[in-house]
């Protein structure tokens, strides 16, 4: 475990109740670092020297003991801290009206006094979460810009470091090389990484791809034609291995090439030389060829549906891109960078994304994988318009998933209340929990940071079956 990974999250509780202030470092302190202030002005005053990642306040502070401005005072200055502190505010039986004013000023949550010890320290954990994540996305949006090379590549997942690894060890090389993988993986990205990793990176990069040309116009579109050569050519075409000399060739879907043209590209591969569709004279090329597809070329060659040669011509040096679905810790980076270029692409601002909506996609399976997850981040940017992108749009498909599923199993409970909202919350939280450790209760609780019998308690207040 790493050292960051050790270190304990920093509270910070905020009441001018000694007694209350002690009761809350003794249920915190085995896993919190635990910092005290009696008033708004000291508590500004730690937040500004101390990084703390939790503040826990009462509303009623002096000097204003009847009034709550106080309190709210120090839930702003959490909230502009950078990134933003959550901040539990603690209320009295008769104060949640109080406790709605301060959620609207962006406070994380409440409890009630007299108070349960299990549920404060489970709430400081998840708002220590939500500090932790909101973090990552501050530095994810300083960092992340389009750069060249594998800089293009979003993630830390150990498939996709595997898989990087071995991309820049063949970067710089004239190795031809073989992408695998399944739609929406980022073929052409790989491709054009290991262009511009190349010491090729200052001449062209051609992409074609195969099986959007039409079988009659694939031969000409690759090697060109001459004046004459079939009805429609009236002039001289230089096709794409030309256009590619001295730089980089990349055909994608290469599985959807004809036997014809599988002669064809084998010739050149071995020779580099070729002849336009209607002469006899040899072309010379120098290029970098990088072929991709998303089939099972081993499974065509023995099905006869493709040269074994040409294959193994390909297959120099074989990459393949994960699935997302393989990837999934990469997907909160990834939708992170996705909704900052969306918000700039459609000069919104750039949103945050609540935690339930990150735990939702990271339980689809992405069928569509990398594409489909940009193209989703950004209908949501487009149609969401508070500053949090959250569950609302999602599809219904997604929704099904396994976190996400537990979003409408509120009971009844009124979401729009306080009450209702805090309900629906703690049963998303243990449903997916539960669900995510196949109904293992220890295993959940473990998960969700309580303790066994609190998890008990909690599944049969909330009717979780």
């Amino acid at each position: 475990m790493t050292e960051q990974a050790e270190q304990k999250t920093t509270v910070l509780v905020v009441d001018d109740d000694r007694l209350l202030r002690r009761q809350l470092h003794w249920a915190l302190v085995e896993r919190h670092r635990v910092l005290e202030a009696e008033t708004r002005d000291s508590a500004i005053e730690l937040l500004r020297r101390e990084r703390v990642d939790v503040v826990i306040c009462d509303l009623h502070l002096p000097p204003d003991l009847e009034g709550i401005e106080e309190g709210l005072a120090v839930v702003d200055a959490a909230r502009n801290e950078r990134p933003a502190v959550p901040v539990v505010v603690v209320t009295g039986s008769g104060s949640k009206q109080a406790a709605l004013e301060a959620i609207r000023r962006g406070a994380y949550g409440f409890f009630e006094k007299p108070f349960d010890e299990e549920e404060v320290s489970h709430i400081v954990a998840q708002a220590a979460r939500v500090r932790c994540l909101e973090g990552e996305v501050l530095r994810l949006r300083s960092e992340l810009k389009m750069f060249r090379g594998f800089g293009r590549f979003v993630g830390a997942s150990a498939a996709l470091e595997r898989m990087l690894k071995q991309a820049r060890a063949v970067a710089d090389t004239n190795a031809t090389v073989l992408i695998t993988g399944e739609n929406g993986t980022g073929k052409e990205v790989l491709a054009r990484a290991i262009h511009e990793e190349s010491a090729r990176h200052d001449r062209a990069f051609v992409a074609v791809s195969c099986a959007a040309l039409p079988e009659q116009l694939i031969e000409s579109e690759l090697f060109g034609h001459v004046r004459g050569a079939f009805t429609d050519a009236k002039a001289d075409r230089v096709g794409r291995f030309e256009l590619a000399d001295g730089g980089t060739l990349f055909l994608d879907e290469v599985g959807e090439l004809t036997p014809a043209v599988q002669v064809k590209l084998l010739r050149v591969i071995e020779r580099r030389e070729f002849e336009r569709v209607g002469s006899n004279r040899l072309v010379e090329v120098d290029i970098r060829l990088v072929a991709a597809t998303n089939r099972d070329l081993e499974r065509a060659v023995s099905e006869g549906q493709f040269r074994e040669d040409l294959f193994y011509r390909l297959n120099v040096v074989p990459l393949h891109l994960p699935p997302l679905r393989e990837r999934r810790e990469d997907i909160p980076v990834l939708a992170v960078h996705f909704a900052a270029k969306a918000a700039e692409k459609h000069a919104r601002p750039t949103p945050e994304l609540d935690p339930a909506l990150l735990e939702a996609l990271q339980e689809y399976d992405w069928p569509g994988n990398v594409r489909e997850l940009e193209n989703l981040v950004e209908r949501l940017v487009v149609l969401t318009k508070d500053a949090r992108l959250g569950i609302e749009f999602l599809p219904d498909k997604m929704l099904r998933a396994p976190h996400a599923s537990a979003a409408p199993a509120s009971e009844g409970a009124d979401e729009t209340t306080l009450e209702g909202a805090t309900i629906a919350m703690r049963r998303r939280m243990v449903t997916g929990a539960l669900q995510a450790e196949g109904g293992n209760r220890v295993a959940a609780a473990r998960r969700l940071g309580i303790s066994r019998s609190y998890l008990h308690r909690l599944i049969n207040e909330l009717g979780i079956n």
